[in-house]
């Protein structure tokens, strides 16, 4: 263990004690460009708690910010808010580090963890709105089942304020900054889009009603401190606001066109469907697969109100890039879309069928015919393409406007 990693103090009695992963550069098929970090947190109460621990090859560096302030071995409680790898992978070797007297989790979270790693010692059930006492500091736990696991849940302390709220309010951001208030606000904007639209995206509902729950608590909130990214002390509402906001998926004039291409004809499609859109009021996001990958288009259709998508057909099937997007984002469940298929082929020319009926499964409303085109486009068929971008944008305009 070494002694070059230090404890950050953000309240009274917690210190940041995570770890920051520079490198990281995909998260489970979620693009990662500026890394991350592994958020866990000391408790310097009368019994010392440690909240989550960071991903295992990172544990040394965790133990040596606790020991920077406190002996390891000197942590009463462990709490694991959840239960997912990048948080709790080096827990077992934690709790044979420190021996705590309790390790606690939600009651899925109790299930999760022996699952994960059949631990011959028990680990405590806490249930939403159960109390835990510190001696002089004093914690509550709001479950938040889905929210993106089954185990998910808040941990409170109410004495500083701070929020420990496990994946909600993160991002994945690599900064020697610690705070929300030390960081450029479109940084931090864009990469919590980004986490919302590739994790949270599905349970869009929940969040809906975590945030008026929390609300409803009237929490005196000092500091979000969440297991991935910057804690959030300089503007609260801000973060809170933006979630509302991202779970409603209010339908937008933005237009996203997700495509690929074999020799430059869908290419040529979409680019004629991108000035139709425009001429017809919408605004056009133009997404090649050659160079967007599947988490650029999940977060540009957060604030989105129309998906098209366009694919070549290739051995009687979708382009495989389209495949896997389309894979992809039906899985993350946006709501309140239009959209439409578009595509060129040279025999069949099946793709663009296949693009229509997974638009159809994920309630996406189609809102024009699909356009598929044979070989190279004539100035006639890129008018076509052209009349059914107008013909999205006028069905978008309706749908914002109600007209």
């Amino acid at each position: 263990m070494t002694a070059t990693f230090q404890a950050l103090p953000i309240s009274e009695h917690v210190y940041w004690v995570g770890a920051i992963d520079w490198n990281l550069r995909d998260f489970h098929g979620y693009a990662t460009p500026r890394g991350s970090t592994y958020n866990a947190f000391l408790i310097m109460a009368d019994r010392v708690t440690l909240i989550d621990t960071v991903k295992a090859p990172f544990k040394d560096e965790m133990l040596a910010r606790i020991a920077s302030v406190i002996d390891p071995a000197r942590i009463d409680y462990l709490i694991s808010n959840h239960a997912e790898m990048d948080h709790s992978g080096c827990l077992p070797d934690v709790i044979a580090a420190i021996k705590p007297d309790t390790v606690f989790a939600s009651p899925n979270g109790v299930t999760a963890l022996a699952n994960h790693f059949h631990l011959d010692r028990e680990i405590v059930a806490v249930k939403d709105g159960e109390a835990l006492d510190l001696g002089n500091l004093h914690l509550s736990f709001v479950e938040t089942r889905m929210l993106h696991w089954p185990d998910s849940m808040f941990t409170f302390l109410h004495e500083d304020g701070v929020l420990f709220s496990s994946d909600a309010f993160g991002m994945h951001l690599a900064t020697a900054e610690r705070f929300d208030d030390e960081i450029d606000p479109q940084i931090l904007e864009e990469e919590a889009g980004r986490y919302f639209a590739n994790i949270l995206l599905p349970y869009s509902a929940l969040i809906t009603k975590l945030l008026e729950k929390v609300g409803g608590m009237q929490l005196p909130l000092q500091l979000i401190a969440p297991d991935h990214g910057p804690l959030w002390r300089g503007d609260l509402a801000r973060i809170l606001r933006l979630y509302g906001e991202w779970a409603e998926q209010k339908p937008t004039k933005k237009a996203v066109i997700v495509y690929d291409t074999m020799w430059g004809s869908t290419e040529m499609m979409a680019r004629a469907i991108a000035d139709g859109l425009q001429a017809g009021g919408a605004t056009p996001r133009l997404l090649s697969l050659k160079s967007a990958n599947r988490s650029d288009i999940a977060h540009e259709i957060l604030d989105a109100g129309a998906l098209l998508v366009g694919s070549p057909t290739l051995n009687n099937n979708l382009f495989p890039t389209i495949a896997d997007v389309l894979t992809y984002l039906k899985g993350l469940r946006p709501r309140n879309l239009l959209g439409a298929a578009f595509g060129s082929f040279g025999w069949g020319g099946e793709a663009v069928g296949q693009i229509q009926e997974i638009l159809t499964a994920m309630k996406v409303e189609i809102v024009a015919e699909p356009l598929k085109l044979k070989y190279v486009p004539t100035p006639e068929d890129l008018t076509r393409c052209y009349d059914l971008g107008q013909t999205v944008a006028a069905a978008l305009y309706r749908t914002i406007t109600g007209l």
